[in-house]
């Protein structure tokens, strides 16, 4: 949280003393470049690396005898079925939705003492929905500061987004729901303590980046109101490589756009490479028919076999004194 709040101050007191150059022209270029350059790298280490193991994570029954029922979406045994899968997965998140929780009952009457109950939770499949969906229709939203003229779909995108107008500006549904999903996500972090024992830096610094964009992003919309046609000036100077001076944008602004560039710094180098790791995965992209298809383990360097009648040949006359049965006796002239 401190790393965040500094990142935010400096911005704002960089851009307020003249440094809006630097924080809202040179670092989204570095951003960008970082960004795009470091995912590429990511993916072709990823799709280099072998897979020594046929490890699809399974969800049902595995094709098997005709009358044993196959689940043929959670454990598939064809590409398509794989391919049904990872829409499933990607899509709609098949595999949190099983989610479980654990707990401890202190007393049970059934067994007189300690009993370890599970239950379904879906709070998490449904907040990380929530999450994800909000913040892909925020971004698409913001497409219309780097489009001129907007595009019609983009204008009725947002129409449906602030159909219920609520003051003015049109208060935006996807930026308040955004702005809950992150902080139940950060709230569950925080306050339940099996999570929070094991939980890293690199846990809570995207939480928390997220969090300072929607925040700042909310502020310049509804609070400290920033003029929208020179930020897009601004913006489609950036897209077209001419760059315009950032007058009189407020540091607020900049500020929103340090922590998006710092966002696209950070993303290469953390768990948030999920988004494309998941299609890299050999838990989900490999079909379950181990049963069906050898899996050769590409690590394996060529050998050199040596069979059983080679190693008799051998040493099959020690074997023969030695007295071990042998499969071919040794030949009169060697025996003699």
């Amino acid at each position: 949280m401190l790393v965040v709040a500094l990142i935010g101050a400096i911005a704002w007191a960089g851009s307020a003393v003249g440094l809006s150059y630097l924080f809202g022209v040179v670092l989204p270029y570095v951003a960008v470049v970082t960004f795009f350059l470091g995912v590429i790298w990511r993916m072709v280490y990823w799709a280099k690396s072998p897979v020594p193991f046929s490890i699809p994570t399974t969800g049902g029954q595995e094709k098997s005898l005709d009358f044993i029922k196959q689940e043929k979406w959670d454990c598939p045994n064809t590409k398509f079925g794989v391919v049904v899968r990872m829409f499933l997965e990607v899509c709609f998140f098949r595999s949190l939705f099983r989610n479980t929780a654990a707990d401890v009952r202190e007393f049970d009457p059934v067994n007189k003492g300690p009993r370890t109950i599970y239950y379904s939770s879906k709070w998490l499949w449904f907040f990380a929905l929530l999450f994800h969906y909000c913040f892909l229709l925020v971004f698409i939203r913001h497409f219309r500061f780097f489009m001129d003229p907007v595009p019609g779909w983009l204008t009725f995108m947002e129409s449906i987004d602030g159909i219920m107008q609520i003051g003015s500006p049109r208060f935006y549904w996807t930026g308040g729901l955004l702005l809950v999903a992150v902080l139940f996500l950060l709230a569950r972090r925080l306050f339940n303590q099996r999570l929070r024992y094991i939980s890293l830096m690199n846990d809570y610094f995207p939480l928390l980046l997220i969090l300072g964009i929607v925040l700042s992003g909310i502020c310049m919309r509804y609070f400290d109101k920033t003029d929208i046609a020179q930020v897009k000036v601004f913006i489609m100077g950036l897209v077209h490589f001419s760059p315009v001076a950032p007058d009189g944008i407020s540091p607020l602004f900049f500020m929103h756009l340090t922590f998006v560039s710092v966002l696209l710094l950070y993303f290469p180098f953390s768990k948030l490479m999920h988004m494309p790791g998941v299609f890299f995965s050999p838990t989900r992209n490999l079909p379950t028919n181990t049963r069906e298809v050898r899996h050769v383990n590409p690590w394996n360097p060529p050998k050199q076999y040596f069979t059983y009648a080679e190693y008799e040949d051998v040493y099959r006359d020690a074997m023969a004194e030695a007295g071990l049965p042998l499969e071919k006796q040794p030949s009169s002239k060697a025996a003699e």
